[in-house]
């Protein structure tokens, strides 16, 4: 393995910001970030950007979100977050839902999982059984 070199950690100062967080300790929370020089001044050449985070509680925990908010002010962001926290909620129910299809379309090759390959299988089921968490999925 090669070890990293210095250079490899060397910050880019043009793409230097400075990170406030703004929440309401309830629903989530907004990061903005303002462009900056490598002295610490404003960067006006560049703009700034807003971040929602929150979370959701799924039958499996908590699910942490991060979406890009609309606006150039604080105030556009905290406007926009209902209806972005939303569509980051579908967006993340749809990509779960493309995983378990995925999931569940899979083809067990012959030999990798010592089952059957039937579905009982899947679950440690059925005849075969799987050893050792030999499923991989394509």
């Amino acid at each position: 393995m090669q070890q990293p070199t210095q250079e490899q950690f060397r910050m880019d100062t043009a793409q230097l910001v400075r990170e406030e967080v703004y929440t309401d300790q309830r629903v989530g929370s907004i990061r903005v970030l303002i462009p900056v020089q490598a002295d610490g001044q404003p960067d006006t050449g560049r703009s700034t950007s807003y971040f929602g985070q929150t979370q959701v509680m799924t039958q499996a925990g908590p699910l942490p979100l991060s979406f890009e908010l609309p606006g150039t002010a604080l105030s556009e962001a905290i406007e926009g977050f209902p209806a972005a926290a939303e569509k980051a909620i579908e967006e993340a129910v749809e990509e779960i839902k493309r995983l378990q299809r995925d999931q569940a379309s899979s083809i067990m090759v012959p030999g990798q999982s010592g089952g059957s390959g039937l579905v009982g299988d899947l679950k440690g089921g059925g005849t075969g059984g799987v050893q050792g968490g030999g499923i991989k999925l394509r």
